[in-house]
């Protein structure tokens, strides 16, 4: 299954003014609607994809997934800094969760909440009762 990751201008724009601290601030996931496409543009803060959000329910609650166990690294053979959180897991209860098309991460630590990225599945997930809907070792690389 082929996914896409987003990392949206405005980020960027707040790494380089040090508005951001990867190591130290907290970052969130959130998972998103089938339907849901990510514009890194006009999608800058957590204000401006709640719309979109997957429903609380069936083990899935909104805005409650912290993101733990940060790593940053240089990789100097792809050319690249790499950030990189620990597997996040949500477990099915009582109904599915999903359809998701899409996780979003945020910085739960910076007035606004600004979108660090945004991860695109490539196709719609869903996870049954009883199952594990799990993202492996979300994060970004940038060059």
């Amino acid at each position: 299954m082929a996914f896409t990751i987003t990392v949206p201008n405005h980020y960027k724009y707040l790494l380089k003014t040090k508005q951001i601290d990867e190591s130290s601030d907290t970052y969130k996931i959130i998972l998103m609607e089938s339907g849901f496409t990510f514009d890194k543009d006009a999608h800058e803060e957590l204000a401006d994809v709640t719309a979109d959000q997957l429903a609380t329910g069936y083990g899935y609650t909104q805005n409650s997934k912290t993101l733990t166990g940060v790593s940053i690294t240089e990789n100097d053979t792809t050319d690249k800094a790499e950030t990189r959180w620990a597997d996040v897991t949500w477990t099915a209860s009582g109904g599915s969760i999903g359809p998701a098309s899409a996780a979003i991460v945020y910085n739960d630590s910076v007035t606004g909440d600004p979108i660090a990225f945004c991860i695109e599945f490539g196709v719609n997930k869903t996870t049954e009762d009883g199952f594990a809907f799990v993202i492996g070792t979300p994060g970004i690389d940038l060059a």
